[in-house]
């Protein structure tokens, strides 16, 4: 028996989905469709006639109101929300990044629908470990304190603004899974100042 859905289907299929990204490989999950050439017809096809928009090459979305964050951590994968993008939500940084900035497992910078994403390479070891991770609507986001020991791991000199809102308990919890005697250091370092300054 043909466990496909019926033609109309296809797109309530998407539309009843609560992603507001998707990519070819989750249509043909949604469909029970193997052939690429099938799949990738369809989507121009709802793309030509406005049902859907194309976000980036592979990528589509029911609207304009996607989630960004949902789309950046879908291109590369394994991944998640971190860094300035973290940091300045926090308050930690008071300077606003445009970017979007993600730990992954390569270092690179894309466009999509306009959007402009920085993707910072971090070891596997520390990418798979989710100690310090949230996930919120399908989206992983890095607490402000894995945030914060992300940037000091690969940047050796960086200047916070506001260190107030990082739970230190929390940072000395997480900074073991760097395996990185100078990312400890300087921790010790950030946290001396702070205390100092207090």
């Amino acid at each position: 028996m043909d466990n496909k859905p019926a033609k109309r289907a296809y797109l309530e299929a998407i539309l009843r989905s609560a992603r507001t990204v998707f990519s070819s490989k989750d249509a043909a999950l949604m469909w029970n469709e193997n052939n690429v050439a099938t799949i990738n017809d369809r989507l121009k096809k709802y793309v030509k006639t406005g049902k859907l928009i194309r976000v980036h090459q592979g990528f589509y979305a029911k609207d304009e109101n996607y989630d960004r964050m949902e789309l950046a951590s879908k291109i590369y994968t394994p991944s998640y929300i971190s860094f300035e993008t973290v940091l300045t939500r926090e308050g930690i940084n008071f300077q606003y990044y445009g970017n979007i900035f993600i730990a992954s497992y390569l270092n690179r910078e894309i466009e999509a629908n306009g959007q402009k994403i920085s993707y910072v390479r971090m070891k596997n070891y520390v990418l798979s470990n989710a100690v310090g991770i949230e996930h919120r609507n399908d989206v992983a986001w890095a607490t402000k304190e894995r945030a914060f020991l992300d940037r000091l791991y690969v940047t050796k000199e960086y200047h916070f603004d506001n260190l107030n809102p990082l739970d230190w308990d929390k940072v000395f919890e997480i900074v073991p899974i760097y395996n990185n005697k100078r990312l400890e250091k300087k921790v010790k370092e950030y946290y001396t100042n702070f205390v100092n300054k207090k």
